[in-house]
């Protein structure tokens, strides 16, 4: 029934002339389509020119009709007006209607004529220099294939636009952009984008479905690894016309396949070289984001110039944000000269990771004189996991009570007190902090029938929510978990010999090699392998370069490395690229660890078909269960809030006399420069 208004009395499906004497083809509801309904009404029959509704079927007409009293009449009107009532609302209910938005569960918290986005400042003004940086190098402005090389950053959002974009006050929901509108059914195996007439590339020519076909073209074939996984799901795309873009997604069994299909960002056909997508250039691109890149100096430097001509700058999903007129991008080599380019005034604002330059780091004159300030934001989303990944492709790392086992000798109330002078809280599951968390939950009812297929994928004490990380004493010779360390390694079949782990079997020392990208991560790491040591391994520490590091990473060429895997409010599609057994062995995927599970794979399905937000928790904390079950990291730590520093030349939105942080932390796509 798609593309049909919903029946009104006046409708050619009903007729309201109860003395008509039944001429048209009748049709009888199956009780179950509409259970609310009188059994005295579902035995009489309705009446339709065309096809059979859905919950009818096909009566054949009586063979003849007798002249039917008053009272009859009458009372046959009134059943059949209440029968077409409630047929009305099951036919609304199953069409589909164009939205302004969508939400992964229920529906968007802003209304179709909000008039912007609650944590930006509609009065913003514009105009002024931003001054970022980021630590590394690019050689290539494509940020939409990996083989391409080192993308440039501040690309998407600034440059690259999608159909729709997320609302970071709530967990997932977008609301549209060049999408001008969304529409779906129940069950959303159908999909209709139409495009805002208004959208232009930023040369001035439109953006249409050919264009969006375009785009979902290449990247299925030749986009990053989650873009081809996802994309590849679809079962047809069509334009219906210059504005229009329909999908079948029937079979594919993710409601979040819409969403996933709305981020897409949309290429221009007329200047987008497809046979040359995979290569490494430096060729500006056209697309329809607020800038335009104005210059470049390979690997170094990036500028943004407003672009004033940028169609979408008064639509309210955009009010308040891109107010700066030019964005200068700098790279950094390491994380060192980054820092001191912000105290030197070179750039305008930095995240910081490092606890102990938050305490200490942060006194140097341009902050004593008001020119720069610090602050912590508290961040509503869960806290995510950072650990040292094991790379269980390696036969090394196969058993999963030696994995456990070397977790055993991360001593984190040692390093934390030493280290970072206590600011950090130890990780306990991937969902941090959140109703998501399965730490200190024992498993539902639903979830034990999720996971009862797999009776072996979860341990009895995290199936209970009574796991945590092994606490130490703090000591750094802490000897509890040394002994359960040793146990569960001569389990897996090693032992020590003269001081020295080896394999049982060989009589082969127990070695690997960390991969360290930075000076941070080095001390971290070399502190790391000397706890190993007390147990007889030993774990050898390199640190390499950027582009040695990215290489690596991505064709899976390593022992161990630190890794993080930020969580969302609504975790989903892109947990597959982490976790699912397809992107264990896709170069250049986010699953570093190898993890390849039916487990796994069945709950991260029972994340993308929940229907409800209790089904979806129980499948996410589900999923949390077997992460941690098969120990594929060594949990570390996390900051309680998001640390930053900025030049106190710029301005953000404030709310209730606070800065307005949306359910992510700060964005500064809402900040401003004051004037002079």
């Amino acid at each position: 029934m798609t593309g049909q208004k919903g029946p009104k009395t006046s409708s050619p499906l009903f007729t309201t002339d109860c003395g008509e004497r039944w001429a048209w083809r009748f049709f009888i509801p199956f009780p179950e389509s509409f259970p609310d309904l009188p059994s005295s009404i579902l035995k009489k029959p309705a009446h339709n020119h065309g096809k059979t509704p859905p919950g009818f079927r096909l009566a054949p007409p009586p063979p003849s009709v007798a002249p039917m009293r008053p009272a009859a009449i009458r009372l046959a009107c009134a059943a059949l007006l209440a029968f077409a009532g409630q047929l009305t609302l099951a036919l609304a209910a199953e069409t589909p209607r164009p939205s302004h938005g969508i939400a992964m569960h229920g529906e968007p918290a802003l209304p179709a004529d909000f008039t912007h986005l609650p944590y930006a400042n509609p009065d913003a003004p514009k105009g002024g220099r931003l001054s970022i940086g980021f630590q590394g190098t690019f050689d290539s402005l494509n940020p939409f294939n990996l083989k391409a090389g080192s993308t440039a950053q501040g690309l998407n959002t600034n440059v690259f636009q999608t159909l729709m974009v997320r609302s970071l006050d709530e967990p997932f929901t977008l609301y549209g952009l060049i999408a001008q509108s969304i529409e779906t059914d129940e069950a959303r195996e159908q999909l209709t984008f139409r495009l805002d007439p208004r959208a232009r590339f930023s040369d001035g020519t439109p953006i249409t479905a050919e264009d969006v076909l375009f785009t979902f073209e290449l990247l299925k074939t030749k986009g990053r690894p989650q873009q081809r996984a996802a994309y590849g799901q679809v079962k047809k795309i069509e334009a219906k016309d210059t504005r229009t873009i329909s999908y079948d997604l029937s079979g594919a069994d993710d409601r979040e396949l819409p969403l996933t299909l709305a981020l897409m960002p949309v290429l221009s056909k007329k200047h987008a070289d497809a046979d040359r997508f995979a290569e490494t250039s430096l060729d500006i691109p056209v697309a329809s984001g607020p800038y335009r890149i104005e210059s470049i100096k390979p690997g170094e430097l990036l500028i943004l110039k407003r672009n004033p001509d940028y169609w979408a700058k008064d639509l309210p999903i955009h009010r308040g944000l891109f107010n700066f007129d030019e964005i200068r991008i700098e790279y950094f080599r390491d994380a060192a000269a980054l820092y001191e380019a912000f105290k030197g005034g070179l750039v305008d604002y930095r995240e910081e990771t490092n606890p102990t330059r938050w305490l200490t780091g942060y006194d140097f004159p341009a902050m004593k004189n008001g020119k720069l300030a610090k602050a912590s934001l508290p961040l509503g989303v869960p806290k995510g996991m950072t650990g040292f990944a094991f790379n269980t492709r390696r036969p090394l790392f196969k058993d999963v009570r030696l994995r456990e086992a070397l977790g055993l000798m991360f001593d984190f109330e040692w390093v934390n007190a030493k280290l970072y002078g206590g600011l950090y809280s130890r990780t306990k599951s991937f969902f941090d902090e959140s109703e998501l968390s399965s730490h200190g939950h024992p498993a539902s009812a639903h979830e034990r029938a999720l996971l009862a297929p797999f009776p072996n994928a979860v341990r009895a004490d995290i199936l209970e929510g009574q796991w945590s990380p092994p606490k130490t004493d703090g000591t750094g010779r802490d000897r509890t978990a040394a002994r359960r360390a040793l146990d569960l390694l001569k389990e897996a079949g090693f032992v020590l010999n003269e001081g020295v782990l080896v394999e049982r079997a060989t009589g082969k020392p127990f070695e690997f090699e960390i991969m360290v990208t930075d000076r941070n991560q080095e001390r971290l790491a070399l502190n790391y392998a000397e706890s190993l040591k007390r147990i007889g391994v030993t774990a050898r520490v390199r640190l390499v370069d950027e582009v040695q590091y990215q290489r690596r990473r991505q064709k899976f060429e390593f022992d161990m490395m630190l890794g993080f895997w930020a969580a969302s409010a609504s975790p989903g599609a892109e947990q597959r690229g982490r976790w699912g057994s397809s992107s264990a062995t896709q170069e250049a995927s986010f699953n570093l660890t190898g993890a390849a599970s039916p487990a796994i794979d069945a709950m991260i399905a029972a994340i993308l078909n929940a229907k409800s937000k209790a089904d979806f928790t129980d499948a996410v904390r589900a999923l949390d269960r077997v992460l941690l079950s098969g120990f594929y990291i060594v949990p570390l730590y996390h900051a309680p809030d998001q640390w930053f520093a900025y030049s106190t030349a710029l301005a953000r939105p404030e709310r209730s006399a606070q800065f307005a942080a949306p359910l992510f932390g700060a964005t500064l796509d809402t900040w401003w420069r004051k004037a002079p």
